[in-house]
């Protein structure tokens, strides 16, 4: 993250500053959303209607919009660029654009959005992880910004399942999603709950046993998907879970 420059995004949009490189004894700007005199964190300033009006007209330009760092041709950022490349790996049309551009974009889409980073993705007006799943990433310390999100939802399947409920692209037949789910990693585990927080001790067992040998390996949870759960027993013709893939050539 520090070669490629991501850190310091990271901690950009999380308003911490940094100091200088080679004057390490002088203070640092203020971030973003500076404090008020005596540490008191200052109110945030809301939007007008004119700001509001014109934030809501970019989001729903397109079906599947991106507010990213530079351009989906020249991201500006590694999270930018990660977004970018999953959309184009999925074959998913969108629009962009560029919050480096206009920072009155910038700022006031986090307050709009109630989130404070980019890149952010929205479908049909709809801030893509903007619901349980952000929460739940942001407690267990998963999430960085909002390109976890998405990689996380490209890993299981579940962004290709939104863009097809949403209308924006053709519904996936069941087939063709357990396909693209037991490919999206030379090793795949299909599980009873999470690497982290196994729901069987089967599940636990090859989770231990994989990262004992150094394995890297992608997982869904099969618990939570009731339809991929009972078409995958057909798919790979075995009855019971835990189950693994391999798709080296």
């Amino acid at each position: 993250m520090h070669d490629s420059g991501e850190l310091k995004d990271v901690f950009e949009e999380h308003n911490i500053p940094l100091k200088p490189q080679g004057r390490k004894n002088e203070e640092v700007g203020q971030p973003e959303s500076a404090t008020e005199k005596g540490g008191a964190v200052a109110e945030p300033i809301g939007l007008t209607d004119a700001q509001k009006a014109r934030l809501e007209s970019l989001i729903n330009s397109s079906p599947v919009m991106v507010f990213i760092k530079g351009t989906p041709e020249e991201p500006r950022c590694g999270f930018s660029g990660k977004l970018v490349h999953i959309l184009k790996q999925e074959n998913i049309p969108f629009s962009s654009f560029d919050i480096l551009s206009a920072d009155e974009v910038r700022q006031g889409l986090k307050v709009l959005s109630n989130w404070p980073s980019y890149p952010q993705l929205y479908i049909k007006g709809e801030l893509v992880g903007g619901s349980d799943i952000v929460m739940e990433m942001h407690k267990s310390g998963e999430l960085v910004g909002g390109s976890d999100i998405v990689m996380e939802m490209h890993k299981s399947g579940e962004l290709k399942k939104v863009m097809s409920e949403k209308g924006v692209i053709p519904k996936e037949s069941l087939e063709d999603r357990l396909k693209s789910l037991v490919s999206s990693a030379p090793v795949m585990l299909l599980m009873k709950g999470t690497p982290d927080a196994p729901h069987c001790g089967f599940s636990s067992k090859v989770v231990n046993a994989l990262k004992k040998e150094g394995v890297s390996f992608g997982s869904f949870d099969i618990l939570s998907d009731e339809e991929v759960r009972q078409g995958l027993k057909t798919y790979s013709n075995w009855p019971t879970f835990p189950s693994s893939t391999t798709n080296w050539s």
